[in-house]
């Protein structure tokens, strides 16, 4: 490996914005993280209601106008 081309290689927190910290290996030296297995529905088994409603209408809403 060529010496002073590689990043400076940190130990860092990642932080969840629930709360939750993990230890990590980073080339930046702090990790703010959105989500993580703590609170990810796929981990946790809870399902979280995110709001999608409207989405499906709007597209149609908008590709109607379109086709008349």
């Amino acid at each position: 490996m060529k010496p002073e081309i590689h990043p400076q290689y940190y130990s860092v927190e990642a932080t969840c914005v629930c709360g939750n910290t993990i230890t990590t290996g980073s080339t930046r030296p702090t990790i703010q993280v959105d989500i993580c297995s703590a609170c990810h529905p796929f981990y946790t088994g809870q399902q979280k209601i995110v709001d999608t409603e409207g989405r499906v209408e709007k597209f149609k809403k908008r590709y109607a106008k379109k086709e008349a």
